[in-house]
C-alpha cells in the first residue's frame, strides 16, 4: 500500500437515493401494502370496541374542573371518549402496521352503522388493552421483517420471516417495555408542569396548546436518537439493547443528515395524510386513501431501512478511513 497516496473520504448516505430505493422496493413488492389495507378495512368496517361506559366515573368527576362545566366543552369531551375504538391500538409503536383509520374517528361507514361493543369494567378493559397491544406488536414484527427484506435484500421470503417471527417479537416486546418505562419516567415532570399550569388559572384551550407545544418539542428532541432503535433488530439481527445503542451512535454521528431525513419523512407522511383523509367516513373513496396511505407508509419505512444500512456502512468506513486509499 502506498502511504503517500491521498485518502479518499467515503461519501455519506444519499437521502435522494434512499427515497428512490425505498419506493422502488415497495413498488416491486406491492403485496406488502395488504398488511395496512387489511388493518384499515377491519378498523373501518369491523366492530367498535368502546370504553364510554367505563369512562362514566371519569366524566362524573369533571365538575371539579371549572373549564369543563361548560356544556359544549363537556359534550365535546364525551364525544371524544365515545369515538375511541380500542381496536385502534393494533397500530402499535415503536413497531407496528401503519394505519390511516386508527387516527380518525369512525362512527359511520358506507354500509350503515358499525357494531358497537361496550366494555363493562375497567379490569376487563385493561386486560383487553394488553391483549390487543401484544397482538399488534406480533403483527407489526412480521410487517417490519417483510419490509426490511424487500428494502435490504430486494426480495421477500415469507417462510424466513415466519421463522424469525418469535425472535423479532421478543426483541420488539423488550423495546416496547423500554419505551413504556421512558414514558412513565417522563410522565412525572410533565404531570408537574401540567399541574402548575392548571393552578395558574389559564383557560383549558390555552392550557392544552401550551402543554402539547412543550410535549411536542421535547418528544421530537427525544425521538431522534431512538428513531432507529427497531431497525438493527430487522436489518442486522441485533438484540434490542445493542440495536438501541446503534441508533444512538448513528444519530450522533449523522445528526444533520438524519434530522433532515426525519423531516422529509414527516412532511411526506403528514402532508399526504391530509389528502388521504379528505373523503368522509361514509364514502367508498376512503378506500383510495387507505391504499395510498399503505403504499406511502411502506415506502417511507423501506427508505428508513435503506438509509440505516447505508449510514452504518458509512460510519464503519469513516472509522477505518486511514486504511482507505484512492483507486
Amino acid at each position: 500500500m502506498d502511504s503517500n497516496k491521498p485518502i479518499v473520504a467515503p461519501k455519506p448516505p444519499s437521502l435522494t437515493k434512499s427515497l428512490m430505493a425505498g419506493f422502488d422496493a415497495i413498488g416491486n413488492h406491492v403485496g406488502i401494502i395488504l398488511f395496512s389495507i387489511c388493518l384499515d378495512v377491519f378498523l373501518w368496517f369491523g366492530p367498535r370496541l368502546r370504553i364510554l361506559e367505563v369512562s362514566q366515573p371519569l366524566l362524573s368527576k369533571t365538575s371539579q374542573f371549572p373549564e369543563l362545566q361548560n356544556k359544549e366543552t363537556f359534550e365535546a369531551f364525551q364525544t371524544v371518549l365515545g369515538d375511541i375504538n380500542l381496536f385502534s391500538i393494533l397500530r402499535t409503536f415503536p413497531v407496528g402496521i401503519p394505519s390511516l383509520m386508527a387516527g380518525r374517528p369512525s362512527s359511520t361507514m358506507p354500509i350503515g352503522k358499525p357494531l358497537i361493543w361496550e366494555l363493562p369494567s375497567f379490569s376487563i378493559t385493561l386486560f383487553v388493552w394488553v391483549l390487543i397491544l401484544l397482538f399488534g406488536l406480533i403483527l407489526g414484527s412480521l410487517y417490519f421483517n417483510v419490509v426490511a427484506q424487500a428494502a435490504i435484500l430486494g426480495k421477500v421470503n415469507m417462510s424466513q420471516a415466519i421463522d424469525d417471527w418469535f425472535w423479532d417479537f421478543l426483541q420488539v416486546f423488550l423495546l416496547a417495555l423500554v419505551y413504556l418505562l421512558l414514558c412513565v419516567v417522563l410522565f412525572i415532570p410533565f404531570s408537574c408542569i401540567f399541574t402548575i399550569i392548571m393552578m395558574s388559572g389559564i383557560g383549558l384551550e390555552q392550557l392544552s396548546l401550551i402543554f402539547f407545544l412543550i410535549a411536542g418539542i421535547f418528544l421530537i428532541w427525544l425521538m431522534i436518537p431512538i428513531f432507529f432503535s427497531p431497525h438493527g433488530i430487522f436489518v442486522n439481527r441485533r438484540k434490542m439493547w445493542f440495536s438501541l445503542l446503534d441508533s444512538f451512535r448513528l444519530t450522533r454521528l449523522t445528526f444533520s443528515t438524519t434530522g433532515l431525513l426525519l423531516i422529509i419523512l414527516l412532511v411526506i407522511s403528514e402532508g399526504l395524510n391530509i389528502l388521504w383523509n379528505m373523503p368522509p367516513e361514509d364514502s367508498w373513496l376512503t378506500l383510495i386513501g387507505i391504499a395510498g396511505h399503505a403504499f406511502i407508509s411502506a415506502s417511507l419505512l423501506a427508505t428508513s431501512f435503506i438509509y440505516y444500512r447505508d449510514a452504518l456502512s458509512w460510519i464503519q468506513q469513516m472509522l477505518h478511513q486511514p486504511q482507505l486509499t484512492t483507486a
